[in-house]
């Protein structure tokens, strides 16, 4: 699915996860557009959760859930990150949770493309009985948009989690550190800035409180709004998608 606003042009990849495939502007690409790892390029959806759930296990309503392992012993980036999805009308796209998530339900994403932004509204919605929800959206912005145009990244925060031994927070928080880093924060005191050296500038605002934060990997920086912490299934701060109540959350990105 591709729309262009003129200025700005993004490329969906439905058959991948309705991830954001391509976004150029004034004939920037601001994204990695291809990796062997489906992890690792475009911008895509994470949910019903974002981040790790440790060995994918958490209780729900005195239950005890299980989720497929698929990051060493811990289950990552929820269900839909390689699902098809398919298109509802102009600039709306969706996808079932699917089999490997235990209860019935959708998630629907919308899109809005101007001269200086684009908008992201995501829906997570129970079919037949309400669940955990925790959404994010996983951003891998190219260091370089051209040869020697180089990517400085701003994010100011109060507190960020303590990571124990498998890197999944503990619920303990702390001040933050140096980075580089591959950590969650939260209490922002500003959004965060990319900006690259010839000045063209992003920043990305969000419904959603915490942050992750992944800058080790040398050609990208991935600047990750989540609605809650990884591993929040577990630690507490996740939402619940009920019939006929769904939980809404957006990103936006905004360039000058």
């Amino acid at each position: 699915m591709h729309i262009d606003s003129g200025r700005a042009q993004m490329r969906m990849d439905l058959v991948h996860g309705g991830r954001l495939a391509s976004l150029k502007v004034d004939g920037r690409e601001l994204l990695v557009t291809a990796s062997d790892d489906p992890r690792g390029w475009g911008c895509y959806l994470m949910a019903p959760w974002a981040g790790r759930v440790r060995a994918g296990q958490f209780t729900w309503k005195e239950q005890p859930v299980q989720l497929p392992v698929n990051c060493g012993p811990h289950s990552i980036h929820g269900t839909v990150l390689q699902r098809q999805w398919s298109v509802e009308e102009n600039s709306v796209v969706s996808s079932l949770l699917g089999p490997d998530w235990p209860w019935a339900g959708t998630v629907r994403s919308r899109l809005a493309l101007s001269s200086d932004q684009l908008l992201w509204t995501v829906e997570v919605s129970a079919l037949e009985e309400p669940f955990p929800v925790v959404v994010g959206w996983h951003p891998w912005f190219r260091r370089e948009l051209s040869p020697g145009v180089v990517l400085q990244h701003d994010v100011q925060a109060k507190a960020m989690y303590v990571r124990d031994a498998a890197g999944i927070p503990t619920g303990a928080v702390s001040a933050p550190t140096a980075g580089p880093w591959d950590d969650c924060f939260r209490a922002l005191v500003a959004n965060p800035t990319l900006t690259w050296s010839d000045g063209f500038t992003v920043e990305v605002a969000s419904t959603c409180d915490h942050w992750v934060v992944y800058d080790e990997p040398a050609h990208a920086v991935c600047i990750e709004p989540q609605s809650g912490p990884p591993d929040a299934f577990n630690l507490g701060g996740f939402d619940v998608a009920s019939p006929g109540q769904p939980v809404v959350h957006s990103m936006t990105l905004r360039w000058r």
